[in-house]
């Protein structure tokens, strides 16, 4: 089993925002894609249900869904919500990055 995924309350609390003003589920979806800067970048969508294998997390009501491929490169991340000057966004903190870009994006291994 990897290492869990952590949504922080924050996270949770956006998402939970997000997905009323949508009225869709409180499913975050947190995949990698190609690409970035640094090889690798984060994609979060809102999800209709969880895949049959996808890593599941929750905080609160809220669950955060990760499919194997992704994982592989994530685990062991934890996913807050951040306001700052620069505005507001989603933002992984993953151990296994050995790169990163300043907007925080995208990563390599």
């Amino acid at each position: 089993m990897a290492e869990q995924l952590i949504l922080t309350e924050n996270a949770a609390k956006r998402v939970a925002a997000i997905a009323a003003r949508q009225s869709k589920p409180a499913i975050l979806r947190l995949s990698v894609e190609g690409g970035g800067c640094s090889g690798f970048q984060y994609k979060f969508d809102l999800a209709d249900a969880p895949e049959a294998d996808d890593s599941v997390s929750e905080t609160g009501r809220v669950k955060l869904v990760v499919d194997p491929v992704s994982l592989d490169l994530i685990a062991g991340s934890t996913v807050d919500f951040v306001e700052s000057l620069g505005g507001a966004a989603f933002k992984v903190d993953n151990p296994q990055a050995a790169a990163g870009c300043g907007c925080g994006s995208s990563f390599g291994i």
